[in-house]
């Protein structure tokens, strides 16, 4: 399996907001052991095949802080049945299909915790090249 691949049981993403970018990519390069798949200016994300781990960085003055969380599925498909279990989990929450956020089009489901913090079930269908967000969510927030 490629770094980029995602493994078909899903990989955990951690997003975080860092205020240095570039000193962050040299850190998170040296601790898991792989270079990012993925940099744009404010931007970077790994794709770690052991441990399953996504984790982005957003260069932002809030350094140190959770953007937010996730887990990154294979297909749409997968989306679709994480939809139906949260849903009748009685959980609230919001799809959104197709959406550009984080230089890539996503399908994607969000469900926020009881502490505020902002989960995603999502999957990636292209690349793209800004990091537009669609929605109020989180994405890219």
């Amino acid at each position: 399996m490629s770094q980029a691949e995602v493994p078909t049981t899903g990989r955990v993403q951690l997003a975080l907001n860092v205020t240095d970018l570039e000193s962050s990519v040299d850190f998170y390069t040296k601790l898991l052991g792989v270079p990012p798949v993925k940099e744009k200016p404010g931007y970077a994300n790994f794709a770690v095949a052991v441990p399953p781990l996504k984790l982005v960085l957003f260069e932002s003055s809030d350094g140190g802080t959770i953007n937010h969380l996730g887990v990154e599925v294979s297909d749409t498909a997968a989306v679709g049945r994480a939809i139906e279990r949260l849903e009748d989990a009685k959980l609230t929450t919001e799809t959104e299909a197709e959406v550009s956020c984080c230089y890539a089009k996503q399908d994607k489901v969000w469900a926020t915790g009881p502490d505020g913090e902002k989960w995603e079930y999502y999957t990636v269908l292209e690349a793209t090249p800004d990091q537009q967000q669609a929605s109020e969510v989180a994405c890219c927030a």
